[in-house]
């Protein structure tokens, strides 16, 4: 099926299309290169691409007001299923998508809205330290001053992922032409643009896992900022109504590696069975905690502009237990199989170091606690 015909089939029902096309990509296409992925010798751009063209990108764009972030988690927990890496690269361009797509900024809409869904252009998020920030965990690292038809942007990420020389990134910056007596200026949310001359991408040290996630350190030295890049001005009321699908968008992440790991001990029943049936902890735990957090997912995820409090503390409160059992599968999986987990040819080893980054990334487990605490 053509992507025009697909993409037409979708705007009625995107789930039996979509997904079930991304999850044979992903096995026909993804699953030989996981292990290139995650050792950092392969950034899958061409794959990203392709899932564009597929619709893997545009499904969760709002209709005329609503937006419905299911078909998104499922397609990412395909994904996810076959490799970790990957799942966190489509959540970084989900999100980008997610960014432009709440815009008001009518310019930018119409420049990047397509081109992001669509894949012709790739990028990431860029929030993980102003997620930080407006939870009172770090300051803000980029500062900005107004001049004649936008901003000059100074400062550095330490990590950003997605990217790449032609890639693009969403991110928040203080104004440093506001504010007194030590207090913060605006804030203000706009679209780096990695090709820009004054903006340097330095590659990170190797992480425990997932090293082809195109993930740099970005340094912005007196960037000019247009106004046609700025997102949201002010930043927080707009982050207020991302938020809730920034969260849920990563939930995608920890269905998939779960699911995986479920089959893995189930791959080791029959010749393992007879002692592993001894592990406090079995496969038949795991499918139905797997399914509690799909249902609850599903529920969210087709209502993320709710502003009430309850259904905020329902998103954190899903994605903090998501991040522990996607730790707690990945320990059984490893438990289950013994020494033949043990060998980096085998991928139970590799869906551990995976799940440790579930529960890290940014909104991190002592975030999400944190959250939770303040109320």
């Amino acid at each position: 099926m053509g992507s025009l015909a697909l993409s037409r089939v979708a705007a009625q029902d995107p789930a039996p299309t979509i997904t079930d096309e991304v999850a044979r990509l992903a096995r026909q296409d993804l699953a030989p290169l996981a292990s290139a992925i995650d050792a950092g010798s392969v950034y899958p751009g061409d794959f990203l691409r392709r899932l564009g063209k597929v619709g893997a990108w545009s499904s969760h764009v709002p209709q005329e007001g609503p937006a419905d972030l299911r078909w998104a988690i499922q397609s990412m927990a395909a994904l996810g299923e076959v490799c970790g890496a990957t799942a966190f690269m489509a959540w970084c361009q989900n999100t980008l998508v997610w960014y432009v797509a709440n815009s008001t900024n009518v310019k930018l809409a119409a420049r990047f809205g397509n081109c992001f869904s669509s894949g012709r252009a790739l990028g990431g998020t860029g929030l993980s330290n102003p997620m930080k920030s407006f939870f009172g965990i770090e300051r803000l690292k980029l500062k900005g001053r107004k001049v004649d038809g936008g901003y000059i942007v100074r400062g550095a990420l330490p990590w950003v992922s997605n990217l790449g020389p032609d890639h693009y990134f969403g991110t928040i910056f203080e104004r440093e032409d506001e504010g007194t007596n030590g207090e913060p200026g605006s804030t203000v949310m706009f679209l780096a643009d990695c090709s820009d001359p004054a903006i340097t991408l330095t590659p990170c040290k190797p992480f425990l896992a997932m090293d082809g996630t195109g993930t740099y350190g970005v340094q912005f030295r007196d960037v000019f900022v247009p106004d046609e890049l700025i997102l949201a001005e002010p930043a927080a009321p707009f982050v207020r109504k991302i938020r809730a699908g920034f969260i849920l968008l990563q939930v995608g992440m920890g269905l998939g590696l779960m699911k995986d790991c479920i089959n893995i001990m189930d791959e080791v029943h029959a010749p393992l069975g007879h002692v592993n049936r001894y592990l406090p902890q079995q496969p038949v735990q795991f499918r139905e905690l797997y399914a509690e957090f799909e249902k609850e997912a599903m529920t969210l995820a087709s209502d993320p502009y709710n502003a009430d409090d309850s259904y905020w503390r329902r998103v954190v409160a899903l994605r903090l237990r998501l991040g522990d059992a996607s730790v707690a599968v990945a320990h059984a999986a490893m438990l289950h199989c013994g020494a033949r987990g043990y060998l980096m040819s085998h991928r139970a080893q590799r869906r551990l170091r995976e799940a440790y980054f579930v529960a890290i990334v940014t909104p991190a487990t002592k975030q999400l606690r944190k959250m939770l605490a303040d109320g």
